[in-house]
């Protein structure tokens, strides 16, 4: 099993995936539940980040658990969903980004594996946050789909579950932030850290406070997830396809000295 795929928001069934099962894996950080079927022979994972019913708000995900589980079941590349909001006018709502960096503005959050004592003191290289051959062939699939994409974009990850203000994202505007959203970080960190892959497709379903005319309710998140589902699942299918067998990007030399 070398390939996951996590869904976020509106993205809770694998639903391509054939002969499915649920595993449930143990941690150090608790239990994550993983479906797993067969897509094209292979055996892919599924996990739903925010649990099958959405229960699970974005700043109480258990993202150490849900990471350390995919890798234990020998996952070596992930390829993610996300629901974000817009700040750049150039993005619209029902478009896919292909994310190339982040920002981090979340509080709270337990992001890293490396606390010190035996493992020492650990600095993880970011210089490429997402995966780079990740991303070329999730901009390749999009291509060959006839879905449009964008060729990167930096996410700024906000600390939820409230929607941001105008000056918030006035603020992240000004940093070179394209979309907001709250659950890539410390996702991709973890990730990063014990030598995954990770690749995001972030569909805009909204634009940002201050920009849009109305309201934000979660309500429109839904239905434009809903809307572009279809595409959102052949893109990440045919990336799967388009993948080759082993890696070339240098992502499994980036962790550190991490025993499962």
């Amino acid at each position: 099993m070398k390939i996951a795929i996590i869904g976020g928001t509106g993205v809770y069934d694998p639903r391509i995936l054939e002969n499915t099962r649920e595993d449930v894996v143990l941690t150090p950080y608790g239990m994550a539940a993983v479906k797993v079927g067969a897509y094209h022979g292979q055996e892919i994972a599924f996990m739903a980040r925010h649990g099958v019913e959405h229960s699970v708000p974005p700043h109480l995900v258990n993202y150490r658990a849900n990471i350390w589980a995919l890798r234990k079941l020998g996952v070596e590349r992930i390829i993610a969903t996300a629901a974000v909001g817009s700040v750049n006018p150039q993005m619209k709502a029902g478009d896919f980004v292909i994310t190339d960096d982040f920002l981090d503005f979340t509080k709270t959050r337990v992001y890293t594996f490396f606390e010190g004592g035996d493992q020492g003191v650990v600095h993880t290289d970011f210089t490429q946050p997402y995966c780079p051959q990740v991303r070329s062939t999730l901009v390749q699939a999009a291509r060959e789909l006839g879905i449009p994409a964008h060729d990167g974009g930096v996410y700024a990850c906000m600390e939820g579950p409230r929607f941001e203000t105008p000056a918030e994202i006035r603020m992240v505007a000004k940093l070179g932030g394209d979309l907001v959203g709250m659950t890539n970080v410390p996702e991709v960190v973890l990730a990063h850290e014990l030598g995954l892959c990770y690749g995001l497709i972030a569909m805009v379903t909204n634009q940002a406070a201050g920009i849009s005319p109305t309201p934000l309710t979660h309500q429109e998140v839904l239905d434009i997830m809903a809307q572009n589902g279809k595409n959102l699942r052949r893109l990440a299918m045919r990336t799967i396809e388009l993948l080759p067998p082993a890696r070339s990007c240098g992502c499994g030399s980036a962790g550190g000295p991490v025993s499962l």
